[in-house]
C-alpha cells in the first residue's frame, strides 16, 4: 500500500515538473502526454522494484554456489530489466554495467571490466561454476539498486519514451534476433517477450491520445502487429510458463519473427510525428 502510494506521488511530482517543449504545438503535445508519461513512470518504478527483489534471489543463489538455481533464476530475473529497456538511454551508465555483452570489451569474456548479467551468464553456462562470480554478483546488485533509486527523480522526456519503443523494436529485429544477447544460456525468448511488453505498454498508454487524433486505423494496425508477434512467441512457451531454448527455433522461424518485429518497428517509428513531437 505504502509502496504504491509512494510511486503515484512520485509520478504526480514528475507530471507537474515535465519540461514544456518549444512551440505552441509541441506544448500542446506535451500536455496531452503528461498523464500517459506519469502512468509509464509508475510502470517503470514497479519493474525496477521487482528487479531488485528478483536480483537479490539470483545473487544469493550465486553466492551459495548453487549453479542450477542461479540458472533457473537468470531469465525471469532479467525480464523486469528488459521491460524498461525502451528508456535505457536515460541511465546509459548503468545499462552498460548491467547489460553489456562481451563484444563491447577489448578482451571479451576475459576482460575484467566485463560485468553484469551477461558476465554472470557466461560463468554459469560456459564455465559451469559460480567460482569467481561473487564480485560480479555484488556489482550487479549494487547497480540495480542504484537504478531503482534513480527512477523517482528521473525526468522522462516524451520524445525519448515514445521514440524508445520503436528503437527497441529495431534493435530486436537488427541484432537480438541473431541470438547475440543471451548467447550462453539461449534464453533469448524471455528477453523478447519482456521487450515487447515494454514497448506495448508505451503504445497502450498512448492509445487515448492517438484516438483523439483520429488514428483509429493506425491503432488497429499496430495492435494487430503486436498480436502477431505475441502469437509467434506463444508457440514456444513451455508448460511452466517460460520459453524453450532459442536453439529450438529454425531459421524460418527467426526470419518470420524478424519480419513481424521489423513491421512493428516501422509502425512505432511514426508515433513521434503523430503525437506532434517532431
Amino acid at each position: 500500500m505504502n509502496f504504491t502510494r509512494h510511486l503515484r506521488a512520485g509520478a504526480l511530482a514528475f507530471a507537474l515538473s515535465t519540461t514544456a517543449l518549444t512551440g505552441a504545438m509541441a506544448q500542446d503535445a506535451s500536455l496531452d502526454l503528461v498523464e500517459p508519461l506519469a502512468q509509464y513512470k509508475i510502470y517503470v518504478a514497479e519493474n525496477t522494484a521487482e528487479l531488485v527483489k528478483d536480483t537479490e534471489a539470483f545473487v544469493k543463489a550465486i553466492k551459495d554456489g548453487d549453479v542450477e538455481k542461479a540458472k533457473e533464476l537468470f531469465a525471469p530475473t532479467r525480464t523486469s530489466y528488459e521491460a524498461v529497456e525502451p528508456i535505457a538511454e536515460l541511465f546509459s551508465d548503468l545499462d552498460v554495467s548491467i547489460d553489456a555483452r562481451a563484444d563491447d570489451y577489448e578482451k571479451g569474456e576475459e576482460d575484467p571490466t566485463f560485468t553484469g548479467f551477461h558476465r554472470l551468464e557466461y560463468g554459469l553456462w560456459e564455465e559451469g561454476s559460480t567460482e569467481g562470480l561473487d564480485e560480479y554478483a555484488d556489482q550487479l546488485m549494487e547497480d540495480v539498486k542504484e537504478l531503482n533509486s534513480r527512477i523517482n527523480e528521473l525526468t522522462f522526456p516524451p520524445e525519448t519514451v515514445v521514440g524508445g519503443a520503436a528503437a527497441l523494436m529495431e534493435e530486436v529485429a537488427a541484432t537480438k534476433i541473431s541470438g547475440e544477447e543471451d548467447r550462453y544460456s539461449r534464453t533469448d525468448l524471455w528477453d523478447f517477450k519482456a521487450n515487447f511488453d515494454g514497448a506495448y505498454k508505451i503504445f497502450d498508454l498512448l492509445k487515448p491520445v492517438l484516438e483523439e487524433k483520429d488514428s483509429e486505423e493506425f491503432l488497429k494496425t499496430v495492435q494487430g502487429n503486436f498480436d502477431d508477434v505475441y502469437e509467434v512467441l506463444e508457440e514456444y512457451e513451455t508448460d511452466e510458463g517460460g520459453y524453450v531454448s532459442y536453439t529450438k527455433l529454425s531459421d524460418e522461424d527467426r526470419n518470420l519473427l524478424s519480419t513481424k518485429v521489423n513491421t512493428l518497428a516501422e509502425d512505432l517509428s511514426t508515433l513521434r510525428g503523430k503525437l506532434g513531437l517532431g
